[in-house]
């Protein structure tokens, strides 16, 4: 059993519930935010729910769990919830942050200073699930220690049906708790761009456009995954702040300036982040070849990662007879490295060669 205990993270202070935080927790359970992520509160939410939040505050004590108000200078904040500890010994970490205190920490405090509470009290493994597209909760998470374990596909349904995936994350008493830095920073602004191309982060409203590069086959011809449906090309989409956030990879939107419209894809791999080295791959709609905004789109995410990040060696790999692509990254900066005979596997059997690009950190020169 948890011990009913204020807990003060900074000049945030967690107290359990009471009558006059009503009128706060129904402002922010009504919240369209808050009920987008939140399915199983009711919508529209009213005061009688969020009295009945205060009532069940007293059973989740209990009931071996905690509830507690998040508040700041006596201000209601948020809520923080602790599941009743299971059989192990693990509990896991819920929080909901009021519309006036987004944007400033408050989840990432709290997760870190109710996470050590519990593992002083003995708790043996916090736990801690968001969705894939919620950026503020996920960075709260690598915020506040938590290390990532996975992903489950599917976990969470939504109002309107749809199912999403969740990300878990944990921590144990043998964790150092320090926060996990962002490895790929986010593009200050939101964006890259030199007036005539413009790179942003892809979103699911580029689905189709997306979806519908990957079936020209001028594309097709030289890309090696599988072709998916339009829905699994809208689920890749709604995971790529995730991506991105956690260091794995930047899938990016190119745009023409002027018009906005989507002309291509780029992304930036963090393939083999021990080695400082990252990989980059391209596509481009046919409409928008001759025009060298691909050529812009490398050149653009290659200094900016040099920049930005750690990375030392950026890579890419065009098929021997992908002459255009070849183009692309020599006009970018990149210098061919060498060939990988037989590398690309091709439909009817046979195999292509790969010839191997380079472009590494400035200052450093390429032997020959």
């Amino acid at each position: 059993m948890l011990p009913r205990e204020v807990i003060a993270v900074g000049p945030l202070v967690l107290r359990a519930p009471v009558d006059e935080d009503v009128a706060a927790i129904r402002a922010t359970c009504d919240d369209p935010l808050t009920a987008r992520y939140l399915p199983l509160i009711s919508s529209p939410y009213t005061m009688e729910d969020a009295h009945e939040h205060v009532r069940r505050a007293k059973t989740v004590w209990e009931s071996g769990g905690a509830e507690f108000s998040i508040t700041e200078e006596g201000r209601y904040v948020g809520s923080a919830g602790v599941t009743p500890l299971t059989p192990y010994g693990s509990a896991t970490v819920e929080l909901v942050v009021a519309p006036w205190a987004r944007g400033r920490g408050v989840a990432g405090a709290v997760a870190r200073g109710l996470t050590e509470w519990l593992l002083d009290h003995g708790v043996e493994r916090v736990e801690l699930e968001t969705e894939v597209e919620n950026l503020p909760s996920l960075r709260a998470a690598y915020r506040a220690g938590f290390t990532e374990e996975g992903r489950r596909r599917d976990a969470k349904a939504l109002r309107d049906g749809r199912r999403v995936d969740l990300v878990s994350f944990a921590r144990i008493a043998r964790d150092g708790g320090e926060p996990v830095e962002q490895a790929l920073p986010f593009f200050e602004g939101g964006e890259l761009g030199d007036g005539v191309v413009r790179l942003t982060r892809m979103v699911v409203e580029d689905a189709a456009d997306f979806h519908r590069m990957l079936g020209d086959p001028s594309v097709s011809k030289y890309n090696m995954g599988p072709g998916g449906s339009l829905e699994e090309d809208e689920r890749r989409c709604r995971a790529t702040g995730y991506l991105w956030l956690s260091g794995q990879r930047i899938e990016l939107a190119v745009r023409d300036a002027v018009s906005g419209a989507f002309a291509g894809h780029i992304q930036l791999l963090h393939s083999m982040p021990a080695f400082g080295q990252g990989m980059i791959g391209y596509s481009l709609l046919p409409e928008f070849r001759g025009r060298g905004l691909m050529t812009r789109a490398v050149r653009l995410l290659s200094d900016w990662a040099f920049a930005h990040t750690s990375l030392h060696r950026l890579v890419a790999g065009t098929d021997a007879a992908n002459l255009e692509s070849q183009a692309v990254l020599e006009r970018a900066g990149f210098v061919r490295e060498g060939v990988r005979p037989e590398f690309f596997p091709q439909p009817d059997g046979s195999r292509t060669d790969e010839v191997s690009w380079l472009r590494l950190r400035p200052g450093r020169q390429i032997s020959s």
